[in-house]
């Protein structure tokens, strides 16, 4: 039986903007090699694999290059595709399985809801060729241990603006960096772009996993726990956050915009 494979496009309402995943519902569970090669072959910046469990779904991300840990947009995806195709009822909670724990998502009209864990940075020293890589100096550096390095940035001009070097980029070693800065519009609090060359994704149009730290990152400056952000990429996409303790809420939209069969 042919494969189908759904592509959505995460954190936002309109077709061809967001971040595009692909999703791969498995009648049963995959060899890892296999998964890899079919994330290559879309060469997205995420496909999800899901498989039916006793309560929820078994949940995988590649990139083109990795299997990654945790991953929001690819999450939010796969939600939208559960209810959509209807393997859950619209107000069934999907739950997932996952490298980073249980996660969740509950649908609200058009808007769908991710409960992830937190992820707190500290301050850092930046890594050798980092600030040459960005080509701008940074207000603020800081990581969290297995994940990323988080980079504030003066203005969101100066976000927007950045050309960085991605072959000095890659040599750093973090699954990516997060550049954010206050935003210059009322509309949103922050803003954000996420480079991770090391992962084979040059620039992630939307993170959802960034944002697991950016949460916690602007609590402590802004001094409240919910915010409306953005993600400036060419694509671009907002993302709901709301920091709970150790989880954040992440809330985004999604559209479908490709359906296939995998027939080999």
């Amino acid at each position: 039986m042919a494969l189908k494979i759904t592509q959505v496009d995460a954190f936002t309402n309109k077709p061809f903007g967001g971040n595009p995943a692909a999703v791969c519902i498995l009648p049963e569970p995959a060899e890892a090699v296999w998964m890899q090669q079919l994330a290559k072959e879309m060469n997205l910046s995420e496909t999800a694999f899901l498989v039916k469990e006793e309560d929820g779904y078994g949940l995988r991300w590649f990139t083109p290059a990795i299997e990654v840990e945790l991953c929001g947009h690819a999450t939010l995806a796969s939600a939208h595709v559960l209810w959509e195709e209807g393997y859950l009822q619209p107000d069934e909670q999907a739950r997932f399985s996952t490298r980073s724990g249980r996660l969740t998502a509950d649908r609200s009209g058009d808007w769908i809801e991710l409960n992830f864990p937190a992820v707190f940075e500290e301050e850092a020293t930046a890594p050798q060729g980092l600030v040459e890589a960005l080509g701008a100096e940074p207000v603020y550096v800081g990581r969290h241990r297995t994940m990323d390095y988080i980079v504030q940035m003066d203005s969101e001009e100066t976000v927007r603006n950045l050309k960085p070097n991605f072959s000095l980029l890659i040599q750093i070693e973090t699954r990516g960096v997060i550049v954010t800065a206050a935003s210059s519009s009322p509309e949103f609090d922050f803003v954000s772009r996420f480079f991770g060359p090391k992962a084979g994704i040059n620039e992630d149009p939307v993170t959802g996993s960034a944002h697991c730290c950016l949460g916690p990152f602007w609590q402590k400056r802004l001094g409240k726990d919910t915010f409306t952000a953005y993600q400036v990429s060419e694509r671009g996409g907002l993302v709901k956050v709301h920091v709970d303790g150790d989880r954040i809420r992440l809330g985004g939209q999604a559209v479908t915009v490709l359906r296939g069969e995998l027939v080999s």
